[in-house]
C-alpha cells in the first residue's frame, strides 16, 4: 500500500492527460465524417481497446484527415 502512495504524485497527473487525450480523441471521432484510413467505427474500437496513450496517438498519426 506504501508503494502505490509513494507513485500517486506521478500517478494523478498521468491519468489526467491519458483520460483528457482519451476524451478529446472520441469527441474528435464523433464529430468530425472523414478520415484519412479507416472508418469512424474502427477508430472508435482502436482509442477504446488502446485507450493508454497508443490508440489516440494512432488516431491523430493515422486517421484524422488534415482540415
Amino acid at each position: 500500500m506504501n508503494k502505490i502512495i509513494e507513485f500517486l504524485p506521478f500517478l494523478i497527473p498521468l491519468m489526467i492527460v491519458q483520460f483528457s487525450l482519451l476524451g478529446y480523441t472520441l469527441y474528435h471521432i464523433l464529430t468530425h465524417k472523414n478520415y484519412k484510413r479507416g472508418s469512424r467505427t474502427l477508430w472508435l474500437i482502436i482509442t477504446i481497446a488502446l485507450m493508454n496513450f497508443i490508440g489516440p496517438i494512432l488516431y491523430f498519426l493515422l486517421g484524422k484527415e488534415d482540415a
